[in-house]
């Protein structure tokens, strides 16, 4: 099964119209939503919803949020629930280095590795 992603709200510019445009291209596509695109994941849901959300979806939570999603995760894994992962970008990535990083995980990589971890990308 291949890795699929959610991005936070905070992502809908830039890297989700790239992300696009590599799919257009139409070889080894990203699955990727964004916050406010499924109807049941409005924009500005709050963190913890999206956590939520993203466990239910098994999608990957990208997002640009390392102030707070690390205490959030915390108290998700303390709930009792888990997260198919976080991935953060680092604040050096280009766009074509995270949607190289995100295309190389979605078809290399199997789900199992990313679970309850915050991983600095790429």
């Amino acid at each position: 099964m291949a890795v699929r992603f959610v991005l936070d709200e905070n992502l809908r510019g830039p890297l989700w119209d790239a992300i696009q445009a590599h799919n257009a291209r139409g070889s080894s596509l990203i699955d990727a939503v964004r916050v406010g695109d499924p109807s049941d994941l409005p924009l500005r849901t709050p963190d913890p919803d999206i956590l939520l959300w993203a466990q239910r979806e098994v999608r990957v939570l990208i997002t640009n949020d390392k102030s707070s999603m690390p205490g959030h995760l915390f108290d998700h894994i303390q709930a009792g629930h888990h997260s198919p992962g976080i991935f953060i970008p680092r604040s050096q990535s280009t766009i074509p280095e995270l949607v190289s990083f995100l295309v190389i995980v979605a078809h290399t990589s199997d789900p199992a590795e990313w679970p309850d971890l915050i991983t600095f990308i790429p």
